[in-house]
């Protein structure tokens, strides 16, 4: 079917006019309100300790959900994509439950696995180990919602290369780690590095989940999605501002994770060919 150029035309302002509404307006509002004030104004806010150790925190757990996600994500995706077993189907379904459960839900679920009263509370009852309400808290949550990006990214790129080169290696007398690291790591780098930058994003913007295990005190268990909440929420002019400048902070984050996805996309389609 071919559209007539004032339908394309009609098209195309629909979508424009779609996209600002949802993304450029709310966006460009928040811009407008922080740096209203100044430059000087936006850096004092972001460089205040509670914000420097929310800062801090999300890092950390970023080092530490990232390496995880990796250690048991390639294997996880090596094992689907290359190997017939019976409940394949159900553990596709399973590492695809993040996508559909709202992380609400999976917080209330880890109250309901680690908390004190929860099926494991011994580990916090018994063992002095304090899971819920804490900083092991929000790195299981923030796993549980990661989970499926380093699988899904890997997996399809493991689908695509197949096995002759692993198998003429095997024939050559390499072990299964040389085999591993010298042909399918490299192979699989691009969708690694692709789930790794989507892994980093969400863990960083990741609130639902968090704000339900943490005990959300400043300098503890405070993230930077639950300052941006707790500035926002106090409602006075000088913490809705601090509110604005750290969504700002993770919005230049946001867009420095397109730009490398971008990137990204390109050198895999170059290595295709």
């Amino acid at each position: 079917m071919t559209l007539s150029p004032s339908a394309r035309y009609l098209l195309r302002f629909l979508a424009l006019a779609y996209v600002a509404v949802l993304v450029v307006v709310p966006v460009g509002l928040i811009l407008l309100r922080t740096f209203s004030p100044g430059i000087g104004a936006f850096f004092a806010s972001v460089g205040t300790p509670a914000a420097i150790s929310a800062l801090n925190l999300s890092l950390l757990v970023v080092a530490i959900v990232v390496p995880l996600n990796v250690l048991f994500g390639v294997p996880t995706a090596l094992v689907l994509a290359r190997n017939r077993f019976r409940g394949k189907s159900a553990l596709q379904a399973i590492i695809d439950l993040p996508f559909a459960v709202s992380p609400v839900v999976v917080g209330v679920a880890l109250i309901l696995l680690w908390g004190s009263a929860g099926l494991l509370g011994f580990v916090e009852n018994n063992l002095g180990f304090k899971i819920i309400f804490g900083f092991p808290g929000i790195v299981l949550a923030s796993i549980f919602v990661t989970v499926p990006f380093v699988i899904r990214e890997v997996e399809p790129v493991l689908y695509e290369i197949g096995t002759d080169q692993e198998e003429a290696a095997a024939t050559l007398g390499s072990t299964w780690w040389q085999t591993f690291w010298r042909i399918t790591l490299p192979s699989i780098r691009w969708g690694l590095t692709y789930g790794i930058v989507l892994t980093i994003a969400r863990t960083l913007g990741e609130f639902g989940a968090v704000i339900m295990v943490s005990s959300n005190l400043p300098g503890i268990s405070q993230t930077l999605t639950l300052l941006v909440a707790d500035r926002y929420n106090r409602g006075t002019d000088e913490s809705v501002y601090g509110a604005y400048a750290l969504s700002t902070l993770l919005m230049a984050v946001a867009v420095v994770v397109l730009v490398v996805q971008v990137i990204l996309d390109r050198r895999r389609t170059k290595a295709a060919q």
